[in-house]
């Protein structure tokens, strides 16, 4: 059904800071490019906010019809600590401390993403291009931009002329930033010497001896600048003109700044028409950090295996405490909150139980229309999901009122409010009904508490044999154990 034909969506375009009509270049079709992880290790809880918001976006825009071509990129080599064109690869660095090949940093912590993401219910993207990928797509925009005037080779690496482009262009359009201002609190840093300007980017960089990750281009054996393997791959992709890009607020400045300056150096015009950007997750009040220790892995609060909650949460509750709040806005995670949430979906999740109960009547006294349009509305204003879950929250009102005989709803009506509950609560906010699996909750954790009792006998007795097969066998059921010095505990997929 192409919904969006009567539903009008509004977006929040970074790029002007206001809210405009969705309106695609090809009528039907959506191009959407959002900002992937960098895979040197375990994806945190802030991340997945960012990818949750999106796979709202992504939900929500097949909902309305859209044919929708969703790239999000693995970043496997390139991007240097601290964001900065000086200093260590993030993936070779995490190789020399644990003796690895890069490539096997990089297939360990996909593997983690990918996983985690579909405990969370998140839907895959279309296309997920890795940067080590299109190295030959990278070089042959570093020609187009260095033909165009706007990039100079200097000692085997290759810099965006900022300053240049400045003549023509507008650098800092999207940040807000200006030129001169950023110019003047530039640190001067080792390297440095080899910029016109210190404001200038890296799009390609001279691998020393030691480096690792090395490859072939015209300018010498080096590898690509973190912010060039997005323009090649959103290009590549979706065109040099497509609908959506995506990403932390974070990479506003510099990543998301500097792709657009190399899509309108090497293509001559703006790259995307709205720019979305999906705000911090903080925990206890403080930004999240691994350094500090104010963190908590996916794994974590599945397993309840840490020092910040008082149990472990499922993925559903998890999605849905960071669906109560607006992907611009801050949220903050803490035990107390996410308590809350779990109640709230629970007492969601028990709706559908009660509205399998209802009987249709001759009349309607609700007015389930406007209620069903009142969701459309919240989607509209920019994917409002908190106010879509007070809408759903009110049709848990209803539930309960018909239930009680107060309230009416004819057979109609009654099949429109439980396709459009079915359709906002698990197609658009991707919730799973974990409810209605929790009847064999107690017999199941029996069963696998018997079974890690089995596996910790025959350990004992050094007949790993039988304890590696118990582990195997629930693995492939989709039961996962985990050892601690504190004992076994077991999460379910």
């Amino acid at each position: 059904m192409q919904l969006y034909l009567n539903q009008h969506l509004k977006i929040y375009n970074s790029l002007s800071g206001e809210k405009e009509t969705f309106t695609p270049i090809v009528p039907g079709h959506v191009g959407m490019y959002v900002c992937g992880p960098t895979v040197y290790s375990n994806v945190h809880l802030g991340n997945c906010r960012t990818f949750i918001s999106f796979d709202l976006v992504y939900r929500y825009l097949k909902h309305l019809g859209f044919k929708v071509r969703y790239v999000r990129n693995i970043t496997d080599v390139g991007h240097i600590e601290d964001d900065a064109d000086e200093g260590e690869d993030k993936i070779a660095k995490k190789a020399r401390l644990e003796k690895l090949e890069p490539m096997e940093i990089v297939q360990q912590y996909s593997v983690d993403f990918h996983q985690i993401l579909e405990l969370f219910n998140n839907m895959p993207p279309s296309i997920e291009p890795t940067a080590t990928g299109h190295i030959i797509e990278q070089i042959e925009t570093i020609k187009e931009i260095i033909a165009n005037g706007f990039a100079y080779e200097s000692n085997g690496s290759v810099y965006f002329d900022v300053v240049k482009f400045n003549e023509t262009h507008n650098y800092g359009k999207l940040s807000g930033r200006n030129l001169d201002d950023m110019m003047a609190n530039s640190r001067e840093l080792a390297g440095q010497n080899e910029k016109r300007n210190p404001a200038d980017f890296a799009l390609w960089k001279r691998a020393e001896a030691e480096h690792i990750m090395r490859w072939p281009s015209p300018w010498g054996d080096g590898f690509p600048g973190w912010h060039l393997e997005c323009t090649s791959m959103s290009t590549k992709y979706l065109g040099n003109h497509f609908d959506i890009h995506g990403g932390g607020m974070d990479l506003k400045f510099p990543h998301h700044e500097c792709e657009i300056a190399q899509n309108e150096a090497a293509t001559g015009h703006t790259p995307v028409n709205y720019w979305m950007h999906a705000n911090m997750l903080t925990l206890n009040g403080k930004k999240m950090a691994k350094s500090t220790g104010n963190n908590i892995l996916p794994r974590e609060l599945f397993t309840g295996n840490n020092n910040v909650l008082s149990k472990a949460f499922s993925p559903s509750v998890a999605r849905f405490f960071i669906l109560q709040a607006h992907y611009r806005s801050i949220l903050d995670f803490s035990d107390e909150a996410i308590v809350a949430s779990e109640k709230g979906y629970n007492k969601l999740m028990e709706s559908f139980e009660t509205l399998s109960e209802i009987q249709p009547a001759a009349t309607s006294s609700i007015d389930i229309e406007k209620w069903k349009q009142e969701c459309y509305d919240a989607m509209n204003d920019d994917f409002n999901s908190p106010i879509l879950i007070a809408q759903l929250f009110e049709a848990v009102k209803y539930i309960n009122l018909l239930k009680e005989g107060k309230e009416t709803l004819n057979a109609a009506d009654l099949d429109v409010l439980t396709k459009a509950l079915n359709a906002f609560v698990f197609d658009v906010l991707g919730l799973k009904n974990e409810k209605g699996a929790e009847g064999g909750g107690e017999k199941l954790e029996g069963v696998v508490n018997m079974l890690i009792e089995m596996r910790k006998e025959a350990r004992a007795n050094k007949n790993f044999a039988l304890s590696d097969e118990i582990r195997n066998r629930l693995t492939a059921l989709g039961i996962e154990l985990k050892d601690t010095k504190e004992g076994t505990t077991f999460s379910v997929k």
